[in-house]
């Protein structure tokens, strides 16, 4: 009899998850805008929506660990060249089609195809084929952790065949074909897109689960801290670190610090004057107050950046042997003839105060250097299309923050640094054919022999301190503000700034 009790019971909690309805609404007040929707190419804070939408055949956990999402398991072969994942049984698309091999396969064939965004990360797959309805396997051409790879925040997507031949733009104008929790409602660019829950998801609802999730892009970040005090939204970041103290004395908020993989990085134009002279590059890397940015600025909640990869990540440069010297940056500028000073442009994405403020605070410094440096707010997406444009009468300084593709120094040496012949993330232009053999030899031992790999991107990020290619500002902590009564919530740094709303509820 107890055994028939027990079956009946775990048959009507079966069926009640089942049947119930998630129906609460959440707010998420972005301070970035969403530049593209297009699982193929994005690459940029859509992030924070793009993983409620779409999902990966595997999952990098907040203890280091990779779990099965929409691969149940996978293995390699003996000489790691090929890879077989098993596909969940039971997910559908958001249009109702089943997810099998065949459309893990054309996923990432088009976005191989396409080579936009983060699809450098597959250079290492020689092809793929379809074994049966739920397995799929990878062929390469040198060994790499394709697991690892797989669990990107960007590129690694599943969609449906149905949307295989869509361009970028009917992506871009609120439409989708993700397998995730949740489906695109309506999309207002620069201003708000909302989610539904998706109600055939195979990870199914419970009833206090959120129906709807609105992402609010607002780059003033006093209107997203009065929107979080007032409850007009449950979740945000990127406030002025001087306002946490009392945030977290509100009964009504969580402040949630924990260490990120996220740095801070001043590009600068290696390609033209006066930066282009390497006593020039190296007096501003001995003019950035390091540690007031870390002290002042970010209240000790941030850490000296050493190199391109940050520390917490296997492959970071320990040390870096420059810290903040105003009368050695005054012996280089005399060494290149710069005695009498300049102008430089710093251009920063408006509405991030953490840039701007880093801007004002090296501003002082540079002025005791006779070097007048301006500072320029632009929207994302303009200050990205004016850096793309080339050297020639771009910025000088060109500031943003990288963080994981996947975990690995690869992403950051590779996106930032690696010669391209046409800009993408390489705004700063650096160009060095041996710095690149070096990341690429690193990458391709980094499935077989993570020691060498770790030593040589060491060497790299070396290189790049000895060339002066950035000035490596701060690695910033993750501070994320949230409505207490919501419950689940745990921060994830392979994915900087998600909220995956179907574990919280209200």
């Amino acid at each position: 009899m107890k055994k028939i009790n027990l079956i009946l019971l775990s048959l009507i909690f079966a069926l009640s998850l089942a049947f119930a309805e998630p129906t609460g609404i959440a707010s998420y007040a972005s301070p970035s805008t969403f530049p593209d929707l297009d699982p193929s190419s994005s690459f940029s804070g859509e992030n924070i929506a793009m993983a409620n939408i779409y999902e990966t055949l595997t999952f990098y956990t907040t203890d280091n660990k990779l779990e099965p999402k929409l691969a149940t398991s996978w293995e390699s072969s003996e000489d790691g060249l090929s890879w077989m994942f098993h596909l969940r049984e039971g997910v559908t698309f958001h249009d109702g089609s089943p997810l099998n091999a065949k459309a893990v396969k054309g996923s990432f064939e088009r976005t191989m195809t396409l080579g936009l965004g983060a699809a450098f990360i597959y250079s290492g797959i020689e092809s793929i084929e379809v074994v049966d309805d739920l397995t799929v396997k990878f062929n390469l051409s040198f060994v790499a952790p394709l697991d690892l790879i797989l669990s990107s925040g960007y590129a690694a997507y599943i969609f449906s065949p149905a949307v295989f031949d869509q361009t970028s733009d009917w992506f871009n104008a609120g439409n989708d074909g993700g397998t995730g929790p949740y489906t695109i409602k309506s999309y207002s660019p620069g201003e708000n897109l909302v989610l539904n829950a998706y109600g055939d998801y195979w990870g199914g609802w419970q009833d206090n689960q959120f129906a709807t999730v609105v992402f609010d892009l607002l780059e003033e970040p006093t209107l997203r801290e009065q929107m979080i005090r007032s409850g007009e939204t449950d979740f945000t970041y990127n406030l002025p670190f001087d306002s946490y103290a009392s945030l977290e004395s509100d009964a009504d908020l969580v402040v949630d610090t924990t260490p990120s993989f996220q740095a801070l990085y001043g590009l600068l134009n290696t390609q033209q004057a006066p930066l282009n002279d390497l006593k020039v590059r190296q007096a501003l890397v001995y003019s950035f107050p390091y540690d007031d940015v870390v002290n002042n600025l970010y209240g000790a909640k941030g850490s000296r950046a050493m190199g391109a990869v940050p520390s917490g990540m296997w492959g970071a440069l320990s040390e870096s042997g420059i810290s903040f010297d105003l009368d050695n940056a005054k012996s280089l500028l005399a060494e290149a003839g710069q005695e009498e000073g300049f102008d430089l442009t710093y251009t920063y994405a408006a509405g991030d105060l953490e840039e701007q403020l880093v801007g004002e605070l090296w501003k002082a410094e540079l002025a005791k250097l006779n070097i007048t440096l301006e500072l320029q707010g632009l929207a994302w997406e303009a200050q990205w299309e004016m850096a793309q444009s080339g050297p020639e009468g771009a910025q000088d300084i060109f500031t943003m923050y990288w963080w994981p593709t996947y975990v690995t120094p690869y992403d950051f040496l590779f996106n930032m640094f690696h010669s391209e012949d046409k800009p993408f993330f390489n705004l700063g232009y650096y160009r060095n054919s041996e710095f690149d053999t070096l990341i690429d030899d690193a990458n391709a031992l980094s499935g077989t022999d993570k020691e060498a790999a770790s030593a040589k991107f060491v060497q790299a990020q070396q290189m790049l301190n000895d060339d002066a290619a950035a000035v490596f500002m701060v690695e910033t902590p993750d501070v994320h503000v949230i409505r207490s009564e919501i419950s689940g919530y745990a921060n994830n740094p392979a994915y900087p700034h998600v909220v995956f709303w179907h574990d919280l509820s209200r």
